[in-house]
């Protein structure tokens, strides 16, 4: 399998821990991870803060990965939804934190959560 980035020089430089596309090619494994909440183990238990629940998120992402015998390295793709924009920075915090040099394609989204206590879902695709 090959991971292309695909990030054309006609288009704007991709900024903050992201690229426009990312091409899989070859044989491969997709792995679709839905979007996660800051949820405890319980299903009922999740704490207030922003970077908590952040937190909490990318370890359960790291869980699903491990478990499909994958890394954050295998991330390709990001979608994050964020209940304010006021959570951009602290988000873009955490991305970094955890994919360091990997730049995915990414798009952020503002919009009201199912929950009025989410803070952000994240949902993300990874290939091998």
């Amino acid at each position: 399998m090959t991971i292309t980035k695909h990030n054309p020089k006609d288009l704007f430089p991709p900024y903050r821990n992201y690229s426009h596309a990312v091409e899989v090619g070859g044989d491969s494994r997709l792995l679709f991870i839905s979007g996660l909440n800051g949820y405890l183990a319980d299903g009922k238990t999740m704490p207030d803060s922003f970077e908590e629940q952040g937190e909490i998120i990318w370890k359960h992402i790291g869980s699903i990965l491990k478990s499909a015998n994958m890394t954050y390295d295998n991330i390709i793709s990001l979608r994050t939804y964020l209940a304010s924009a006021e959570y951009d920075e602290p988000n873009v915090k955490l991305r970094m934190k955890y994919l360091g040099d990997n730049h995915p394609a990414s798009t952020v989204i503002c919009c009201q959560l199912l929950e009025s206590k989410w803070k952000l879902e994240i949902e993300a695709v990874a290939a091998e």
